[in-house]
């Protein structure tokens, strides 16, 4: 795993700690693939070809069974079902480290951060935790997928709303009262290739106000792999690291900040050391 190394100087140390402080904008180098792009380029579309079936052929008829049979939550197996065989078809292995630092009998905030739509379905399935997600809201109004983000606890959060995303995440806690984990995309949005954006809070409150340990994630690789805006896909292997769990019981939502500086630190620390990291 990405540490700082010990050979980065004290001023780089000191520029990267104070970027990651002040929740500024990091860039971490980006080594492109060697492997065609014409070959990127189809492999993109047959994720998206390969989405479409999955949703057509298996979510929607499973979705008109529960609904008529009021089973909703039976959807959940199909949907884990769903996010590991749409990474196979994208080429797409999931290597999950620090599993051990999990408990079996407690659910956590998981923050993460985000560069690729490969890390929803990695994060979602692979912590080994029921969880829910939040959602950008624009997810809502792609037929089937829409529908179906009810049922497995995927919230959409309108963030151009504050009132909005309020509700949003006071039905996120109401999901971890009744015992799942959530995810959250600390972000907001995808970043680019080789980014960590500033954080939002929103996360961090649900944390704070449901007495839930935080777990940081650093994903690694799914930028490389099928990156914003690249138009492509590449086979490889998406590493997600989880780092040990942070105690919010010290903190309150005055003090939210501080567990947001150390979050982001801890994932900022696994994307790449200090010493390659710039700011903007």
């Amino acid at each position: 795993m990405h540490k700082d190394p010990s050979s980065a100087s004290p001023r780089l140390r000191g520029e990267f700690e104070i970027a990651v402080r002040e929740n500024k904008k990091l860039l971490f180098p980006v080594q492109e693939s060697s492997k065609s792009r014409l070959g990127g380029k189809l492999r993109y579309w047959w994720c998206w070809v390969a989405a479409a079936a999955m949703l057509l052929f298996v979510g929607a008829p499973a979705l008109l069974f529960l609904w008529l049979i009021n089973r909703r939550l039976w959807l959940y197996p199909l949907a884990l079902w769903g996010a590991k065989t749409w990474l196979r078809a994208c080429g797409a292995s999931v290597k999950v480290t620090g599993l051990e630092h999990l408990e079996d009998d407690e659910q956590y905030v998981f923050i993460s951060n985000h560069r690729s739509y490969l890390d929803t379905a990695a994060l979602f399935r692979y912590t080994g935790k029921r969880m829910g997600l939040v959602a950008k809201k624009e997810l809502l109004k792609a037929p089937v997928l829409g529908q179906g983000m009810h049922f497995v606890n995927i919230i959409a959060i309108d963030r151009s709303n504050p009132e909005r995303a309020r509700r949003s995440m006071d039905e996120a806690r109401q999901v971890m009262e009744n015992g799942y984990s959530f995810g959250v995309f600390a972000e907001g949005t995808r970043a680019m290739p080789g980014e960590l954006l500033p954080f939002k809070k929103g996360a961090f409150h649900l944390a704070v106000q449901t007495g839930r340990k935080i777990v940081p994630v650093a994903i690694r690789n799914s930028d490389v792999m099928m990156g914003k805006r690249t138009g492509v896909a590449y086979p490889g292997t998406i590493e997600m690291i989880l780092t040990p769990p942070i105690d919010v019981s010290t903190y309150s939502d005055d003090s939210i900040i501080e567990l947001l500086h150390q979050t982001r630190a801890a994932i900022a620390n696994e994307l790449g050391p200090a010493a390659e990291a710039r700011t903007q």
